[in-house]
């Protein structure tokens, strides 16, 4: 079944437990979301709360990806940048799909969702964002259409003896 995805959610208790829940999931599934395993939803929960912020304050967008049953499958944020030469493309971050809807083309989903909200905003470009090395995710991203522009070495260290690279990704939407 697709998922169901709506930008700028009503948020409440249920959506805020449903990303906690995903956070959490998707991280203690190996997932690189900010995090590294073993992680719990009071760890996250912070973050969660930042983010929530920066929405409120006009800064970032909430995409949220439902299944059938109406719980939270998927999730990523679409965050404006403010330095003033660089208003025309966005970051997305946080990109997450459970899980156990993983492997049913959601991420793909999730991704064109993503670029078709951020071509409603005005004036935005293109997407910009961010993804750890070692996984393999910057071939995913290349198969829905972004382009690698930038990697930094051994930027990111998930422990003491395990850095990855920063890899950077483009998507232009013109």
């Amino acid at each position: 079944m697709p998922l169901t995805f709506t930008l700028d959610p009503a948020v409440d208790r249920d959506l805020r437990d449903g990303i906690l829940d995903l956070w959490t999931d998707v991280t203690n599934a190996g997932g690189a979301v900010g995090f590294v395993a073993p992680v719990t939803r009071d760890e996250i929960r912070p973050e969660l709360v930042r983010h929530f912020v920066h929405m409120a304050e006009g800064h970032s967008r909430l995409l949220i990806g439902r299944d059938e049953t109406g719980q939270v499958a998927a999730a990523a944020f679409l965050t404006f940048n403010t330095h003033r030469l660089m208003t025309h493309w966005l970051w997305l971050y946080t990109v997450m799909v459970h899980p156990g809807h993983q492997g049913k083309g959601h991420g793909r989903d999730l991704l064109t969702a993503a670029a078709e909200a951020a071509r409603g905003l005005d004036g935005i470009e293109a997407i910009r964002l961010t993804c750890r090395g070692g996984l393999g995710l910057e071939r995913f991203y290349a198969s829905c259409g972004y382009k690698e522009v930038g990697r930094i070495p051994d930027a990111i260290r998930v422990a003491p003896d395990d850095t990855r690279d920063d890899i950077h990704l483009w998507l232009p939407l013109r």
